[in-house]
């Protein structure tokens, strides 16, 4: 019978002339693992008397133990080695100069957001948050959108790889106008509330981005009408912009939602943009089919909605002629703003 301490012996230089561990781990298997020493040696009691076989059997798993002690002493002196090397060249010079934190500041995006929506607060408007993946319900059906609107194509709106419960495809919002229905559909009449939020269109240009972002507004009483819309949102414009020099005018337009629908414009009436109309928002009384769809009845509840859009508001308010200046992350042109 092979002398076990002879084997025990030959493990234990193995493992120890085993620089790495895939190489221990091969000289494991010579010894225990499947086809290994030891192994052939326990299948082999079986031909042995019973008395035999008994003592046998304890002298090859105090071998198997014995190796096994020595695989793991080994183990643990390849992990303390790495570590070593690891720690080494990890090792950090605490006698070199410390680094200086650079200050952060706001986007000028985020300023005209929080700007916003301290205006809107102030004369009790609440704030709302939604999803940034949509159904399409709450995109397009619930505002009044005709199941061939153009906005629904792959032209104007993006869509991920997933679909509702009717197999439709979820868009990214289009607008934050699915949280008028979302907050409407939850909360009492009367319903006063903005929705700023990042929003997704197929186009990108100086004056367009594929993601970008807009503040949705929403006011719904018994008695709100085209006057509180003209009086609320002249008002923003002029605390927003910190200035009565300006002129605001309401354009017939067509939207599927409202009705009317109007298109805002401005002017300031001095300065270096004194003269020139600026389209600024769209907006108008909501459609009764929109009011439906908040749980309320139009012949009750009326009210007007706006929809505006932060990066336009920003290049207005500090004079920036291109929107992709906003998502270059150009430090020098960031930094003017703080």
């Amino acid at each position: 019978m092979q002398d076990l301490s002879e084997l025990i012996e030959s493990a234990r230089k193995d493992f120890a002339a085993a620089e790495q561990p895939a190489a221990l781990e091969d000289a494991k298997a010579r010894y225990i693992g499947k086809t290994g020493q030891i192994t052939v040696l326990m299948k082999a009691l079986g031909q042995l008397a019973p008395e035999e076989r008994r003592s046998r059997g304890q002298e090859i798993n105090r071998a198997k133990a014995a190796i096994e002690a020595a695989l793991n002493a080994r183990r643990e002196a390849l992990a303390e080695e790495e570590l070593r090397k690891k720690l080494e060249s990890e090792a950090i010079d605490v006698t070199l100069p410390g680094r200086g934190r650079t200050p952060g500041g706001i986007h000028p995006v985020m300023r005209t957001w929080m700007r916003i929506e301290e205006i809107f607060r102030s004369i009790g408007f609440d704030v709302a948050d939604g999803p940034e993946i949509e159904s399409d319900w709450f995109s397009f059906t619930a505002l009044n959108n005709p199941p061939n609107h153009p906005a629904r194509s792959m032209q104007d709106t993006f869509y991920v790889d997933r679909t509702d419960a009717e197999g439709r495809q979820l868009p990214l919002r289009p607008h934050t106008s699915p949280m008028q229905v979302r907050y409407a559909r939850t909360h009492e009449a009367p319903i006063k509330v903005i929705a700023p939020g990042r929003t997704y269109r197929v186009d990108s240009d100086a004056t367009h981005s594929p993601m970008f972002h807009q503040v949705e507004g929403l006011w719904i009483d018994e008695n709100v009408s085209f006057t509180d819309l003209k009086g609320v949102y002249s008002n923003f414009l002029r605390c927003f912009f910190e200035t009565n020099d300006l002129v605001v005018r309401f354009r017939p337009s067509y939207f599927p939602f409202t009705e009317p629908s109007v298109e805002v414009d401005m002017m300031f009436t001095s300065g270096p943009r004194k003269g020139k109309w600026l389209e600024i928002s769209g907006a108008g009384e909501v459609h009764p089919n929109v009011v439906r769809n908040y749980g309320l009845d139009p012949e009750k509840h009326i009210g007007f909605a706006f929809g505006s859009g932060l990066e336009r508001l920003t290049m207005l308010r500090y004079g920036i002629d291109d929107l992709r200046l906003f998502f270059e992350g150009d430090l020098r042109f960031l930094r003017q703003f703080n």
